[in-house]
């Protein structure tokens, strides 16, 4: 049973600011996807191996789930964003609660935002691989986006504990 106290905390202008950059590229992302959708091939890329390099075609179709996958994620993790009484804590306290509840929530809206962007760089990526602009996504994509992702959360992890 969760007896955290729930806080109405305003969210921050760099939170505001991220999810509204988030959303335009977003939106960016799908504009070109639908402005480009009659010259992709049949085929395109529908999965990559750890070198970035293509291992599995499948029909164009398949590139609206990358799309759909982000809202999907935007939706649930702007649900526990906004709920920071439902995150785990350590040594929580009247005089620590605030600070760690925007700390959460903080480092829930980077890693949505993070995310989202990650599925809209896929999504151009692999249209550039289908049309042939690119061979592939390059070796530097994966470890690239795990320092993002898991720097990201060792900071907020970090910083929760001062």
């Amino acid at each position: 049973m969760n007896n955290k106290p729930i806080l109405d905390i305003p969210k921050t202008l760099f939170e505001k600011s991220l999810d509204i950059v988030t959303a335009i590229v977003y939106l960016a992302g799908i504009i070109y996807t639908f402005v480009i959708w009659s010259q992709l091939p049949d085929q395109v890329p529908a999965h990559y191996n750890a070198l970035g390099e293509v291992n599995r075609w499948g029909s164009k179709w398949e590139l609206i789930l990358l799309p759909v996958i982000a809202a999907f994620l935007a939706v649930f993790m702007t649900f526990l964003e906004r709920h920071p009484e439902l995150h785990n804590y350590r040594r929580l306290n009247d005089s620590n609660i605030e600070f760690q509840y925007k700390n959460s929530r903080l480092l829930m809206n980077v890693l949505k935002n993070e995310c989202v962007l990650l599925f809209v760089f896929l999504t151009y990526k692999t249209e550039q691989v289908a049309l042939g602009r690119i061979d592939s996504l390059s070796v530097a994509f994966l470890p690239v986006f795990l320092v993002f992702i898991f720097g990201s959360m060792a900071f907020f992890i970090i910083r929760s504990f001062r």
